[in-house]
């Protein structure tokens, strides 16, 4: 268990994971643009980090300007049923906090 945290723990990598893992390949500025409050820095660190980890294939094809893809190698895929539940898990507290919340107000109302 520890060796598969480390590899996909850490700022912002599960989510990374999770949109590629919906997508079947992501551009970087996609990839930037999808998680707005990502510095290009820590994207492209994140992305490096997955790639070396063997979750993420990087496709450069070198065109003017470069153009790079990145996708979930059949590792990564493994993945999709974990970030699946993880997902199901938030949105479900999403909506309990947002009962309740809702509740408060009526009853401070």
């Amino acid at each position: 268990m520890e060796s598969i945290l480390g590899q996909i723990m850490g700022p912002w990598t599960p989510y990374i994971l999770w949109l590629l893992s919906n997508e079947n390949s992501l551009r970087f500025g996609e990839l930037a643009a999808r998680i707005p409050d990502i510095s290009a820095k820590v994207l492209t660190d994140r992305l490096r980090k997955l790639e070396a980890s063997g979750l993420v294939h990087r496709d450069y094809q070198p065109t003017v300007p470069p153009t790079v893809y990145y996708s979930l190698t059949t590792r990564g895929s493994e993945l999709h049923g974990v970030l699946q539940g993880l997902n199901e898990v938030a949105l479900r507290w999403d909506e309990e906090d947002r009962l309740t919340a809702d509740d408060r107000k009526i009853a401070a109302e």
